[in-house]
């Protein structure tokens, strides 16, 4: 390899917005992540839902959905009203 090209390489603390850190080597001295593996819906089985920009409740206020209804499902149709016969 040659001298002085390549970045230093070092000891790492990474820093989690769940409170978690852990250690790893990166050219950089620390890092700053939102979601690691001890808080990920992956791995930890459990949904959470990460919505840094409003969509889901932008989403839920443009269809008017209900909490736990299903947006997607068909809703009745409404009965016609009959003609009277003059």
């Amino acid at each position: 390899m040659k001298e002085g090209i390549h970045p230093n390489y070092q000891e790492c603390k990474v820093h989690c917005a769940c409170g978690f850190e852990f250690d790893t080597r990166s050219t950089r001295p620390e890092i700053q992540v939102t979601i690691c593996s001890h808080c990920h819906p992956f791995f930890t089985g459990k949904e959470k839902f990460v919505d840094t920009a409003g969509r889901i409740e932008k989403f839920q206020r443009r269809f008017n959905v209900a909490e736990g209804e299903n947006p997607y499902a068909r809703k009745p149709k409404k009965a016609k009203a009959k003609k009277a016969d003059a």
